[in-house]
C-alpha cells in the first residue's frame, strides 16, 4: 500500500473512531440516522453540488444502481450499529463490526475481483482481525462471563458486531468497485449516497413530530458530529481505495481500533481495557505490514 494512501486511512481511522463515539452516546435509533443525514445534506451541499454539477448528468443506470444499493447497505448498516450500541458496549459491538467487515470485504476482493495479496499483507491481515477480537474481549467471547447480565451483554454485542460487520463488508464492496473501476467521484459516491439515505429514513421525522422534536433537542450535537466528520473519514477512504488494493485497505481501516480503545474505554468507562489496548498494538502491528506488503 502506497505511504500515502496508509496516511489517508489512518485519519480516517481516528474521525472514524470519535464520530463512532459520539454516536454510541447519542443511544439513537433510525431517527438519529436521519438527523444525521440531513445535517451532511446541508453541510455538505456546496461541495456536492459543485461537483455535481457536471458529473452527475453524464451518470448511466450503471453509477445510479452502484449509488442506490450503497444507500441502502450503508442505511442497514447505521441503523444496526445504533441499535448495538444502545444493547451492549461499544467496545465490543465496533471491533467485531470492524474486524469482521474488512475480513469479509478482503475476501471479496481476492476471490472476485482478483487481487494479489503478499505474505507480508496476509499476516497483517490476520495481525488486524486477531487485534480486534481481542479487544472485543477475547477469550470472555466464548465463555461464561462473570454474571448473566454481562454474559447476555457480551453476546449481544457480538451479534450485532458481526451483523453490521456484514452490512460494512457489503458497501466496502460496492463502493471500491464505483471509485476503483467505475471511476466515480468518492465525494459523489458518498453525497449523492447520502440523499438517497436522506429519502430512506427522511420519513420517520414526520411520524409523532413531538417525540421527534424532543430527540433532536437531546441529540443535535452528535447528529452534527456524525453528519459533519463521518463522511471526511470515509471519503478518505475511497480516495485511498483508488491507489491502493481494496484487501490492504479495508483491514487497514482498523487502525481506527487504536483511537477507539484509547478514547472509548476512558470516557464511556467500559472495562477489560488491558486486554483491548493489547489488541489495539496487534492492530498497529497488522496495519503496518499491510502499509508494507505490496
Amino acid at each position: 500500500m502506497p505511504l500515502h494512501a496508509l496516511a489517508l486511512v489512518v485519519l480516517a481511522g481516528f474521525i472514524h473512531a470519535c464520530w463512532n463515539i459520539a454516536a454510541k452516546k447519542a443511544s439513537g435509533d433510525v431517527r438519529f440516522s436521519a438527523f444525521s443525514a440531513l445535517v451532511m445534506m446541508v453541510f455538505w451541499a456546496p461541495l456536492g453540488l459543485w461537483l455535481g454539477w457536471q458529473e452527475v448528468p453524464r451518470w448511466t443506470w450503471r453509477e445510479w444502481a452502484l449509488v442506490c444499493v450503497s444507500a441502502v447497505l450503508h442505511v442497514m448498516y447505521f441503523v444496526v450499529l445504533l441499535r448495538g450500541y444502545r444493547r451492549a458496549d461499544l467496545t465490543v459491538v465496533y471491533p467485531l463490526a470492524r474486524g469482521s467487515g474488512p475480513l469479509l470485504s478482503s475476501l471479496v476482493a481476492i476471490i472476485v475481483l482478483g487481487e494479489q495479496v503478499s505474505t507480508a499483507a496476509a499476516l497483517g491481515l490476520v495481525a488486524v482481525v486477531g487485534g480486534v477480537f481481542l479487544i472485543a474481549g477475547g477469550p470472555a467471547l466464548w465463555r461464561a462471563a462473570h454474571d448473566q447480565v454481562h454474559r447476555q451483554r457480551i453476546r449481544t454485542g457480538v451479534l450485532y458486531g458481526l451483523a453490521t460487520g456484514m452490512f460494512i463488508a457489503s458497501y466496502t464492496v460496492v463502493d471500491g468497485y464505483a471509485v476503483k473501476f467505475a471511476l466515480m467521484s468518492p465525494i459523489l459516491v458518498d453525497y449523492m449516497g447520502n440523499l438517497i439515505r436522506l429519502l430512506l429514513v427522511g420519513p420517520t421525522l414526520l411520524v409523532d413530530r413531538p417525540v421527534v422534536a424532543q430527540l433532536w433537542r437531546a441529540q443535535w450535537k452528535y447528529a452534527c458530529i456524525v453528519g459533519i466528520i463521518s463522511p471526511v473519514s470515509y471519503v478518505l477512504v475511497l480516495y485511498a481505495m483508488q491507489v491502493a488494493p481494496l484487501s490492504h485497505v479495508a483491514p487497514a481501516r482498523e487502525i481506527s481500533m487504536l483511537f477507539a480503545a484509547l478514547l472509548g474505554g476512558h470516557l464511556l468507562g467500559e472495562r477489560d481495557r488491558g486486554l483491548r489496548l493489547g489488541g489495539a498494538a496487534l492492530i498497529a502491528a497488522g496495519v503496518m505490514a499491510l502499509g508494507w506488503g505490496h
